[in-house]
């Protein structure tokens, strides 16, 4: 694959500032929404959509505002966004590691504190003296390794806001207090018939456990990202550039649009710019997806990440830091991470009331309890309010889309397709039909002429010269090769005016005489009543018949000349084409091109429903006619005339070497234009929303049975209760089980 023009992806662009923010501090779901809550409600900003499992927010700002106001808003509120740095993905990945092993640190404290703690609790409760050391071991491990819970709780109640810190802080510190409290005061119960119990071995248990499983989900969370960082680090930290004949080696942030750059064998390309000097090959597999490297000369162009593999090559940097095409594929993935699937919204709302209402449970329980909890009411009603409190898990719920979302995007990236959503990922297995352009999709894009047939032999230097000229100035695909091939015969362009193109038919132009010329299709002839001579309509038949392009040259009265244009099939189409049919999909095509044509293209790959002579409206309309049928449609091109139908589609693919429009519109990009990757994506798109399902599944039910058993609800029927400390293990599980389901796509063969 020849990649020297290959086109920039294109970002949505908008009037607004569109940044993505590394966000620290998060550690549950509500915590998400709290962070979209706060920024959404800052003056100035338009969107906010936090990624809970990438821990980044996209936000879209006007541009009075800045990323240090942004920041200082979040700061109240006890989170934060990494902006002042070259590189936040990199300064937040250290902030996650030094976090991490923080976290790691304090957990294996906490748990060599906790067990003296849990050993007299279980076996020596009624040890007096067990009790003053249980509180001694137990301050350490909720203030010291566990503060962060009531730190971050203190802050979300300051802003009336509430998340899984808040549950964790109240469950433990209730416990903490009451143990406190019997163990300094036992006498108080004693004389109103109660038990003076103590539950430092329930505190301390619950702050370990969920420590611990916070400790798992780090690091399963971490996984989930790891297709950003394959991308990242395609791209080299340095680089050497020449400057006043020297070689000097300089940061890559430094690097400079015109600087000259020297890349030695087995290097990795810095950044896009042309080859002054050297020749080599180079790995371009990363883009391409062609194993074979490609050689590169001067002139040639040079893509970041890409990696040199024989010679040394001096070359110009021409696209530096964020406009690379490795660094728009970045900003693309990440973007697309970011984003949310439709059903992220319903899990965003429950997330949002998921803490108040837990505690509204919790109070529920514990003064049922109360009431109706006999002699051991007060003991009961305490321990399972707690257990509510720690059961409840907003994370399971807050991982479950985004995680799934997260690795199905990765890992589509890493099989060279580009999602630009999550919606698309989402609606891409609902699809039921598919239709195709030709040309660049099924065919590969790269006409050339195989014959061309003159009326009158001996007069054509002069129609030759006005042929050039006018597909010269025509835009279509055709006409670089039609140019091609008669600059190659040496022929000269003569001065035409008055040039006009006809969408779908051809072009229109006069020579300096008067005398009007048309090049086009047989369609344009018919409409301007021009003749045909017998031997060109006999050529022409012959060629529809073996599937190649024919195009007529004309003056105002007769056919000039007839030209035979061939484009190849890709090797791959025939085989995708039937695995799209085999996964039950309707196969559309749809082309400009002529009936005769098109029904054998379509006859070589195995496509029984196809349309010919088609504009860019009727495929649009086409497009628009299967949905009215109830169809979900999705359409594959890569022109500027499939524009039109690829917006109007549900869900649109573009060929990575296609048009900036095409690119622009499409929901999912195929870098390397291999009709091969769009059975994938729909395989992906099927296994990614399986896990979806299947994460939100356990997610809710996990919950809607865990809260009322831990309320007590079994407990008339078979004296069925949950200990809080079982509740804090089953809690801190749950979030890992959703993390770790997510990470089976990375497995999933497509």
């Amino acid at each position: 694959m020849n990649t020297t023009n290959l086109p920039e992806i294109k970002i949505s662009e908008s009037s607004l500032i569109k940044q993505s923010f590394p966000v620290m501090g998060m550690s549950c779901a509500a915590c998400a929404t709290s962070v979209e809550s706060v920024l959404t409600h800052t003056q100035g900003v338009n969107n906010a959509s936090v990624n809970f499992a990438a821990s980044t927010v996209l936000v879209e700002y006007e541009d009075s505002l800045t990323p240090t106001d942004l920041s200082k808003a979040l700061q109240e509120v006890g989170y934060d966004i990494i902006t002042n740095t070259k590189d936040p993905l990199e300064e937040q990945q250290k902030a996650q590691k030094e976090h991490y092993l923080r976290l790691k640190q304090q957990t294996t404290w906490a748990a060599i504190f906790t067990l003296p703690i849990f050993i007299i609790g279980m076996f020596f409760m009624d040890w007096q003296p067990g009790r003053w050391i249980s509180a001694l071991l137990t301050i350490p491990v909720l203030f010291y390794f566990g503060k962060g819970f009531f730190i971050n709780a203190w802050k979300q109640a300051r802003h009336r806001k509430a998340n899984m810190d808040t549950l964790v802080a109240l469950s433990t510190g209730i416990a903490f207090l009451l143990s406190v409290f019997n163990t300094l005061f036992p006498e108080v119960l004693q004389s109103k018939g109660f038990a003076p119990h103590v539950y430092y071995e329930a505190a301390v248990v619950i702050i370990t456990f969920i420590s611990f499983g916070k400790l798992l989900e780090e690091r399963a969370k971490a996984s989930t990202s790891s297709a950003i960082r394959k991308l990242i680090g395609l791209q080299p930290k340095t680089l050497r550039v020449i400057i006043k004949g020297k070689e000097q080696e300089i940061d890559i942030h430094s690097v400079e649009p015109g600087m000259h750059i020297v890349v030695r064998p087995g290097e990795k390309i810095p950044v896009d710019g042309q080859v002054m000097v050297g020749n080599s090959y180079v790995d371009e597999s990363m883009i391409t997806g062609e194993p074979v490297p490609t050689e590169k000369k001067a002139g040639d162009q040079l893509f970041a990440g890409t990696i040199n593999q024989k010679g040394s090559l001096q070359f110009e940097a021409q696209k530096v830091g964020q406009e690379t095409f490795l660094a728009q594929i970045i900003k693309m993935v990440q973007e697309a991470q970011g984003s949310k699937a439709p059903v992220q919204k319903l899990v965003d709302k429950v997330a949002g009331i998921f803490v108040p209402v837990v505690m509204l449970i919790a109070l529920i329980t514990f003064a049922s309890w109360l009431t109706f909890g006999g002699e051991q009411a007060l003991t009961q009603a305490l321990l399972n309010a707690i257990a509510v409190l720690v059961i409840a898990c907003p994370c399971a719920l807050g991982l479950a889309t985004p995680t799934a979302i997260m690795v199905g995007i990765g890992k589509g990236a890493e099989q060279n397709i580009l999602i630009k959503n999550a919606e698309s990922l989402e609606l891409a297995h609902q699809v039921d039909a598919v239709i195709l352009d030709k040309t660049g999709t099924i065919t590969e894009g790269k006409p050339s002429i195989k014959d061309i047939i003159w009326a009158k032999p001996n007069q054509v230097a002069y129609w030759q010269g006005i042929l050039l000229a006018i597909e010269q100035q025509s835009e279509h695909p055709l006409a670089e090769a039609i140019v091609h091939a008669l600059i190659e015969k040496g022929t000269t362009p003569e001065i035409i005016q008055q040039f006009n193109s006809i969408t779908g038919k051809g072009v229109i132009a006069k020579d300096t005489a008067g005398t009007t010329f048309y090049a086009g299709n047989h369609k344009l002839l018919e409409e301007y009543n021009i003749e045909i001579p017998a031997q060109l309509t006999k050529q022409e038949q012959e060629w529809y018949n073996q599937a190649h392009t024919v195009v007529f040259f004309a003056n105002e009265t007769q056919a000039l000349a007839v030209l035979a244009i061939t484009d190849q099939i890709k090797e791959t189409s025939h085989q995708a084409i039937q695995q799209l049919q085999n996964q039950g999909l309707e196969v559309y095509m749809l082309t400009g091109d002529n009936p005769q044509t098109a029904q054998a293209v379509a006859h070589q790959v195995g496509i029984t429903h196809f349309r010919a002579e088609t504009l860019p409206q009727d495929k649009h309309n086409f497009v628009e006619h299967l949905q009215d049928q109830g169809k979900v449609v999705a359409m594959i091109g890569d022109g500027i005339n499939d524009s039109q139908a690829l917006a109007q589609a549900d869900v649109s693919i573009a060929m990575g070497k296609g048009s900036d429009i095409a690119m622009d519109v499409a929901q999912i990009t195929l870098i390397t234009s291999d009709l091969a990757l769009v059975p994938k994506a729909f395989k992906l798109s099927t296994r990614t929303v399986q896990g979806v399902r299947q994460n939100l599944f356990w997610a809710f039910i996990y919950n809607v049975i865990g809260i009322p058993l831990a309320a007590g609800i079994l407990y008339p029927l078979n004296g069925f209760l949950i200990d809080p400390m079982l509740a804090g293990a089953a809690m801190a599980f749950s979030s890992v089980s959703v993390v770790a389901n997510s990470l089976r796509l990375k497995m999933a063969k497509l």
